[in-house]
């Protein structure tokens, strides 16, 4: 099925007959579903799981949650964890403060990744609800990672197709990496640093989603460090490819946040990208992470 054809806009009718009225935000995925309370979703939340693995980015606005509610509606899509470097809110772990302040220069998530792809079983997705944010930048790039694996050649998709990578933790949480080199300019933040995170884990370069059976690329720029079985020269060609190729920006969507926001992505098959283009104002989010599986 053509891309085009499968973003469609969505209208479908919950069991407490409100329409739930979905609009795709670009051509490759994204949508936005309003007139809706997340605190009192239920009935509406078969529609919104299909949604979910129809367009992957989901915007929902002008929402007021507390941390509980937060995780409820999390919590529809899996369990929830707690990240292993991130310092999450006091009474509730699974929530971590995603914090720039005005005087800051550097901003957490600003480069193209997908969340905790160094772990065995990374995340099925995750939430960003919005508390404070600047009056404009600050926004969020999305990348289809489905998409992206559709348009290489046949023959790329088989070659890739047999390859797994190694990822890890390292450059971002790891000795010397990017959380104790930029500490002091990203003291809003409480990230760890752990020898654990130089652990390795193996992951195949194209994933299939466990529910949609959409196969995607999974590499991305600071979590997969080397692709098994290739001599580094090669191994560093590739990557160097397919970590552009995932970023074009034909396969994104660009979401705009404002406080009451929120934003939940599947990361089993999008890959994101945390603009920093807002010094001098400050911006708070909060988010939660849903447990995922091991990547086949």
């Amino acid at each position: 099925m053509p891309l085009m054809e499968s973003l469609r806009p969505l209208r479908s009718t919950p069991d407490n007959h409100q329409a739930l009225i979905v609009r795709p935000i670009s051509g490759a995925l994204g949508a936005e579903i309003s007139d809706i309370n997340l605190a009192k979703c239920a009935n509406s939340i078969d529609q919104i799981k299909a949604a979910f693995l129809k367009y992957h980015v989901l915007v929902f606005r002008e929402q007021t949650l507390n941390p509980i509610e937060i995780k409820n509606f999390a919590k529809y899509f899996g369990p929830l964890e707690t990240h292993p470097y991130i310092k999450g809110l006091d009474e509730h772990p699974e929530v971590a403060p995603i914090i720039k302040e005005a005087n800051e220069k550097i901003n957490f998530g600003g480069g193209w990744h997908t969340d905790m792809s160094f772990l065995s079983c990374p995340p099925l997705g995750s939430l960003l609800y919005a508390i404070d944010t600047p009056e404009f930048g600050g926004d969020t790039l999305f990348a289809n990672q489905h998409a992206a694996y559709e348009s290489l050649s046949d023959y790329m998709k088989e070659f890739v197709g047999q390859l797994k990578g190694l990822h890890s933790a390292a450059s971002q949480y790891g000795l010397n990496g990017d959380s104790e080199k930029r500490s002091e300019a990203r003291k809003s933040m409480s990230l760890g640093i752990s020898e654990k995170a130089h652990a390795q884990v193996s992951h195949p370069v194209v994933r299939t989603h466990p529910e949609s059976g959409l196969r995607a690329l999974y590499v991305n720029r600071p979590f997969t460090e080397r692709l098994e079985g290739l001599r580094s020269s090669e191994s560093n060609a590739l990557l160097s490819f397919l970590w552009s190729h995932c970023e074009e920006p034909r396969f994104t969507c660009r979401v705009r946040w404002e406080p009451g926001t929120v934003t939940l992505w599947d990361n089993r098959i999008v890959q994101h990208y945390a603009l920093n283009d807002y010094d001098g104002r400050r911006r708070e989010m909060r988010r939660v992470t849903i447990e995922g599986d091991r990547p086949i």
